[in-house]
């Protein structure tokens, strides 16, 4: 029999030498443009389920690995196509979920990409392409962990193992909750890993313990039943665009910061975050100043921002003398944890009915609410997270809030209460999820899935 020390020695080696062959199968992961968001085509989400389902069944280990859908209740239409594969616990010993998705954002303006978007490229120890951090690092962070274990311990281990990679994450989660519904018991966890997080730099590692909510919403201003001429009417007719400017101008203070009555804020210390380093990892040029007040991370991690994603206009090249009788908006609003995203779209809605500008009419449309996130950090399986983390990284783990929302972890919560949940990831501040060249720090990865291997180590050693 094997100590304990050449056991997690064992594990620690395996996932090593698992990295080559995680980092060749994410570049096949990166080759399929797997976007989920309607226009695009939905066979590329479905061939990337398949590449999915293949890396898990090459395991060996599991009783079950389906390509599963469930129905968007809003809609009843299909979500897009998840992989979920399952394995009982043996002999006591607890069972972990383990989350990511498959699905990608869109290129956005692909003139923008130094090399094409889905063709996996490295240079300067980082992986570009699309989805290379975001988030099929965190499938393979997964299937690389997993490959390190039964490496390690044969594929006899006792430790219940459970995936869910989803296939609609960045569209939204429309069936999520769904889903969780009706896969309740091929689900149910002791703990729950969802790498879809990001780390406090390239070399320190981080547990995620909030998330903001989010509130998002199209808003439509209509001032005028049809176009008319600006000369002719100009000065005396409002048109949509004037009082769509001057109505989202109330949603922010001379300071940057939100005005919004109702949003409120979270009070918690957070760490030394220097301006320079906010200009270095969100590319603010010298003589942009930061908005808000307070501590930078305090802004980002504990108040509510809002920002203007999209508006419906006459472009610059279509531009005409015609004041515009209609214009809508897409706002996304970051709730602070702590307030429920209902009641901070509810005050979202009442200062803009209560600030409409001339009597103009608003229309607000396509509300998709997220509620945010605080972890329990009590529970062992956190401190056995840390420790693996500290391990592999040989650095010890920060606690670190996000300003983004992870709105189905509170449909996580709701389903399985009793799970410990761990947020986190693959990401660094460089990786630019969602934006042109994204990209996966290599070094960053290869600590990432060595931690995995070695808390699913821990895992399978304890009772909890």
């Amino acid at each position: 029999m094997t100590s304990d020390l050449s056991r997690r020695d064992a594990v620690r080696d395996a996932a090593l030498s698992a990295v080559p062959a995680a980092l060749a199968d994410l570049g096949t992961l990166v080759r399929i443009p797997s976007i989920a968001f309607p226009g695009f085509d939905r066979a590329e989400v479905q061939r990337s389920a398949e590449a999915v389902k293949g890396l898990l069944d090459g395991l060996g280990i599991f009783d079950a690995v389906q390509i599963k859908t469930a129905t968007i209740p809003a809609t009843g239409n299909p979500g897009m196509p998840a992989v979920l594969a399952t394995r009982a616990a043996r002999g006591g010993k607890p069972t972990i979920l383990l989350y990511a998705h498959h699905d990608v954002q869109p290129v956005g303006d692909e003139a923008l990409w130094e090399t094409p978007p889905f063709e996996p490229t490295v240079r300067d120890g980082r992986l570009y392409g699309r989805g290379s951090a975001d988030d099929k690092a965190g499938v393979m962070a997964h299937v690389g962990a997993l490959r390190a274990l039964v490496e390690a311990l044969g594929a006899d281990f006792d430790l219940g193992v459970n995936l869910f990679i989803e296939g609609e994450e960045e569209a939204g989660s429309a069936s999520f909750a769904q889903f969780l519904r009706d896969n309740a018991e091929a689900l149910r966890a002791d703990v729950i890993v969802v790498a879809d997080s990001g780390n406090w730099d390239a070399v320190t590692p981080a547990l995620t313990v909030s998330l903001r909510g989010n509130a998002r919403f199209t808003l439509t201003v209509r001032t005028l039943d049809h176009a008319s001429h600006s000369g002719m009417f100009g000065g005396a007719v409002p048109d949509a665009m004037m009082a769509t400017v001057k109505l989202l101008a109330t949603l922010w203070d001379d300071d940057g910061a939100v005005a919004v009555e109702g949003l409120t804020e979270r009070d918690a210390e957070t760490p030394d975050y220097t301006e320079e380093t906010l200009r270095s990892e969100a590319g603010l040029p010298e003589g942009v100043s930061p908005v808000g007040r307070g501590t930078i991370l305090s802004r980002i991690w504990n108040k509510p921002s809002i920002t203007v994603t999209g508006i419906d206009a006459p472009s610059v090249r279509n531009a005409s003398n015609t004041l515009s009788p209609e214009i809508s908006v897409v706002i996304s609003a970051r709730i602070a944890p702590g307030q429920s995203a209902k009641d901070a779209y509810a005050a979202l809605e009442a200062h803009l009915r209560a600030h409409a500008p001339f009597g103009a009419a608003l229309e607000f449309t396509d509300v998709d609410l997220g509620d945010a996130f605080l972890v329990d950090t009590s529970g062992a399986a956190v401190a056995q997270a840390r420790d693996a983390l500290a391990e592999g990284y040989g650095v010890d783990p920060v606690d670190i809030g996000v300003g983004g929302s992870i709105p189905f972890i509170a449909d996580l919560v709701r389903e399985f209460p009793a799970a410990q949940i761990l947020v986190t990831g693959v990401e660094d501040p460089h990786a630019r999820a969602h934006s042109p060249n994204e990209s996966l720090h290599l070094d960053t990865f290869r600590r990432a899935l060595v931690s995995e291997a070695l808390l699913l180590e821990s895992l399978d050693a304890s009772t909890l």
